[in-house]
């Protein structure tokens, strides 16, 4: 039986922003400088830049199964989203069943990286040739915030604001939208801190809801300010529940508002639940 073009764009799609048509190349060691000891990180960033001027670079080998890519377990080089196949296919479900059901609303991702997932979910719309619908691409494109302990003790300890591979710049994101060729007005940039862009954000209603915001404030931002606007059959769905902060803001806010839909496992780290 012959697969409809639709689903093979698609599939291609997935495949290609995750990077799983191909091996993954070796990682430069200077992308993860900023988490080493002063000493080294010293050491690291002269002789890379000595290196650079004759062409040169030190990686390191990636040895990854197969699998742990597939689940996104990784830190990929050249990947537009590090959210696997496993995610990517749940996105394609929650999507096609709030076409199929009529559920009102456009779609957004709070913290996008390179932009993938809102890229395939651009490339859904327009494999069904929906121009109705919106994607909002939110981010602060500078990487993630320094903890807010005082507001959010759980965050204290979160170091990631200092990695610099997790800052992908507006303007990289937008020319990942346009290598493949959806980038248009149905794809709408909200850049900022989540506490300042969210309450403002000019959405009146969502269907997808999809939150990669690493942290328990980032993710307690996006739900308080966007679940509401998340219609009935609507999905809401959590890439970093294996995160301590991120599972702690996801059943603080549940229970708080008591959400009792249940919350069904993607894979390692995502959940997703449908809307009541």
């Amino acid at each position: 039986m012959k697969q409809k073009p639709e689903l093979l764009y698609l599939d291609l799609m997935k495949k290609t922003l995750s990077f799983t048509l191909w091996p993954e190349p070796p990682m430069p060691i200077i992308i993860f400088n900023s988490g080493r000891p002063a000493v080294i990180r010293f050491v690291v960033s002269v002789v890379s830049k000595v290196l650079d001027l004759i062409k040169l670079q030190i990686v390191k080998k990636q040895d990854f199964l197969e699998s742990r890519r597939i689940v996104g377990g990784i830190w990929p080089r050249y990947a537009d989203t590090m959210i696997g196949l496993k995610r990517l296919d749940n996105l394609q479900y929650c999507i096609e069943t709030v076409l199929s059901e009529k559920i009102k609303g456009d779609f957004i991702e709070t913290g996008v990286w390179r932009g993938g997932a809102c890229i395939f979910m651009r490339a859904v719309l327009a494999a069904y040739a929906i121009e109705d619908r919106k994607i909002f691409v939110a981010d602060s494109f500078e990487g993630l915030p320094k903890p807010d302990a005082d507001k959010y003790p759980a965050d204290k300890s979160d170091k990631n604001y200092i990695n610099t591979y997790l800052a992908v710049s507006k303007e990289d994101v937008e020319n990942n939208f346009r290598k493949y060729g959806l980038l248009d007005n149905q794809v709408v940039f909200l850049k900022g801190w989540f506490k300042d862009t969210l309450p403002q954000a000019p959405i009146e209603k969502l269907s997808i809801l999809r939150l990669d915001g690493d942290m328990y404030g980032s993710t307690m931002e996006s739900l308080e300010n966007l679940y509401p606007k998340l219609s009935s059959g609507g999905f809401c769905i959590i890439d970093d529940y294996a995160l301590p902060g991120c599972e702690s803001a996801v059943n603080d806010f549940r229970a708080k508002y008591m959400i009792n839909a249940e919350m069904k496992e993607i894979d390692w780290t995502g959940r997703y639940w449908k809307k009541e």
